[in-house]
């Protein structure tokens, strides 16, 4: 599935540029011309005791899900939160949080999207509904914990759905929930990444809220950004789990941007760019206090540290 790269070391080859439409992105990313191999691997007893924490802390949460959905019952965040670490934990993964006060009322949460991973690692910032690609529904147990924690799915074969989209997206954050989106609309795998797309900040100026950009980065002990989590191309989900949890090492990074707060003269391109140069460019580092939003109407914002 993978092919020798010696753990990242050499150079990395060019990637092609986004393979898919407007409406329907696609990324050249495939797992034997992307991700790396682990360079140390867990014994096969330990790799299959983390499946089964990880499976019981999906089943878990599932159950809680099932029994409070239909009493209209929100979970608590902070619970949530937690939980959302543990799943990360529990898949042999270490966490680390950096970054600024999140806001607490409507925001639209944004961040290149690598790995199945980044799911729980946003949720752990703070527990929002999803816009998931319709697929997702079908995945077990995953499928269903999106479902019930108010994903906003989205149909990316009929275009005539967009507008309807957006609008929900819109209400959804104007009731004063957090969205996040994966706005390249595909996963890539780490090393490089594609263009955001714009309808999902149209949805952020509809509702006159902020949108907080979140930085998200593997690494292998410490090393440069790793493509091992990946879970591009004709990846299996199954396939990425387990190398997630064979690889030893494996850390997550996020960093908490500045809000992008819009004025009345900035429109959805700015600002789906200013929220592009905010996460950075994949496999680069961002430097504290870099400014994002300089020269697209926006007012300046630092990096929080």
């Amino acid at each position: 599935m993978t092919a020798p790269t010696g753990g990242g070391a050499a150079p990395a080859p060019a990637h092609a540029a986004d393979a898919g439409t407007l409406w329907r992105p696609s990324a050249p990313c495939t797992p034997r011309n992307c991700v790396e191999p682990a360079v140390r691997t867990r014994a096969l007893p330990w790799a299959v005791l983390r499946v089964t924490a990880l499976l019981l802390l999906l089943a878990a949460g599932l159950t809680v899900r099932l029994a409070t959905a239909p009493l209209g019952v929100r979970l608590p965040p902070g619970p949530v939160r937690h939980w959302c670490r543990w799943v990360v934990r529990a898949a042999g993964v270490r966490v680390r949080i950096d970054g600024g006060a999140v806001p607490g009322t409507g925001v639209l949460i944004v961040a290149r999207h690598v790995s199945w991973l980044d799911v729980p690692l946003l949720a752990a910032v703070r527990p929002a509904r999803m816009l998931a690609k319709w697929e997702i529904r079908s995945w077990p147990v995953a499928g269903r914990l999106t479902a019930l924690g108010g994903a906003l799915f989205i149909d990316r074969d009929r275009i005539r759905a967009l507008p309807g989209t957006v609008a929900r997206i819109a209400g959804a954050l104007r009731s004063g929930a957090a969205v996040a989106v994966f706005p390249e609309g595909s996963t890539w795998c780490g090393r490089a990444g594609g263009r955001f797309r714009r309808a999902a900040f149209q949805a952020a100026l509809d509702a006159a809220v902020p949108v907080l950009p979140v930085r998200l980065r593997y690494r292998v002990s410490g090393g440069p950004p790793a493509t091992l989590p990946a879970f591009v191309g004709d990846d299996t989900l199954l396939g990425s789990v387990w190398r997630v949890v064979r690889a030893r090492g494996l850390s997550a990074e996020v960093e908490v941007r500045a809000p992008l707060v819009a004025d009345p003269t900035t429109d959805r391109r700015a600002l789906a760019g200013a929220a592009e140069r905010a996460v950075g460019t994949p496999g680069d580092a961002v430097l504290a206090g870099e400014d994002v939003l300089a020269g697209d109407g926006m007012p300046r914002a630092g990096v929080t540290a």
